[in-house]
């Protein structure tokens, strides 16, 4: 039976894990109930190994082939994680927990391994071993970085590694990829802006640290506009102002402010980082206030290499005929530091017609898991075939 035709016939089932993932949303590494979950659906299908709690509360199976005479060992990474906002799709399995929401269809992407994992014990149609990997605290917690520095790679042997998202905007089931860069290195930031606070009436007797930041937040606009080469990509967001004083006639001492710095060239990262505290440094002095600049280099520029690419292209087009060519995209991903520590590629499928991630109307559309779950398995068969 080809291998779409046997997913469109466990839909149901794959459905209804997802609906029960969506329904119990957990953040970063608290993945409880999640990571429980995986590991015994993956003990019930068969896998030859269940390993839990790497990585923190990362889950790993192991799948051995029919035969094993070159030793190769693939990859397959999803992730678990929700996300800290509040659902409002109206669904009938919508979060039953306030304030988390899968915002971002990594529900969908845990069941669509969950769904090739389980084809892959029954058949094991392939020479080698399969290892699914399914990583907690994506957004924004580094759960790849946490499984790769607990030994995921060396664990179990794994030479190359394979991810997958869904994308909205794009026709449900169809697939696109880029070799090279592909999602941008995330890095954190916090300015401190100090002055000296006082009466609203009276700021002659003031160092104002809300003008301060004010200028600050227009001048690092100039990070983009007037010191990267325009041919190359950076984004500089100032994403929070917060003062110690909510009253009206209060000036205060300190202001905070906090953003993000997203690149895809570690020249154009160095140049950021510099210059972001250059200019929160020199606007202070300027103003007669003080600060102090906190930078975190966060997720390392995703990057496909060429021969995986054109492997994970390949098993798109025999799902689905075609695989376009993807955009870049200025957002994270942590699979990053899976696709560092070994040969690998990402992918994007259709999600259709949707609100778009990080969305409280997005919800992941089940219509697309026979392509999903097509493309792990054909990913695995074909990289390892039996002859």
């Amino acid at each position: 039976m080809p291998i779409k035709n046997r997913f469109a016939e466990m839909l149901p089932e794959i459905t209804e894990w997802r609906h029960d993932f969506h329904a119990h949303p957990e953040l970063l590494f608290d993945t409880h109930r999640t990571s429980g979950i995986v590991a015994e659906k993956l003990r019930a299908f068969g896998c030859d190994e269940v390993v839990e709690g790497l990585g923190r509360t990362g889950v790993v199976g192991v799948i051995k082939g029919k035969i094993d005479t070159d030793g190769r060992v693939v990859g397959l990474r999803a992730d678990m994680d929700a996300l800290p906002i509040f659902e409002a799709t109206g669904l009938a399995y919508a979060s039953k927990a306030e304030g988390k929401m899968h915002a971002c269809g990594h529900d969908g992407h845990t069941s669509m391994l969950l769904g090739a994992a389980k084809y892959l014990t029954e058949t094991r149609a392939f020479n080698g071993t399969v290892v699914v990997i399914f990583q907690p605290a994506e957004e924004g917690g580094g759960g790849g970085r946490e499984m790769v520095n607990d030994g995921l790679m060396e664990r179990f042997g794994i030479q190359e590694v394979y991810g997958m998202h869904n994308w909205p905007g794009v026709p449900v089931g169809t697939f696109a990829i880029r070799s090279g860069p592909f999602f941008a290195a995330a890095d954190n930031w916090t300015i401190t802006v100090k002055g000296h606070g006082g009466h609203a009436a009276k700021p002659h007797e003031t160092v104002d640290p809300t003008v301060t930041a004010s200028h600050m937040v227009i001048a690092l606009q100039s990070i983009a506009s007037r010191n990267v080469d325009p041919t190359k990509q950076v984004v500089v967001s100032v994403t929070s102002f917060e003062t110690e004083s909510k009253a009206h006639n209060v000036i205060p001492s300190t202001v905070t402010l906090k953003g993000t710095v997203r690149t895809l060239d570690e020249d154009v990262r160095d140049l950021a980082e510099r210059r972001l505290s250059e200019i929160a440094n020199g606007t202070a002095e300027m103003m007669g206030a003080t600060a102090e600049v906190d930078y975190l280099r966060n997720y390392p520029v995703m990057v496909n290499a060429d021969a995986e690419t054109e492997y994970a292209a390949a098993a798109a087009r025999a799902v689905s005929g075609a695989c376009d060519e993807a955009p870049l995209i200025m957002g994270g991903e942590d699979f990053a530091f899976l696709s560092n520590a070994r040969p690998g590629a990402y992918i994007l499928v259709g999600n259709g017609d949707t609100a778009p991630v990080h969305h409280p109307e997005y919800n992941f559309t089940d219509d697309a898991i026979p392509a999903g779950c097509s493309w792990w398995v054909e990913m695995a068969q074909s990289r390892m075939p039996l002859g």
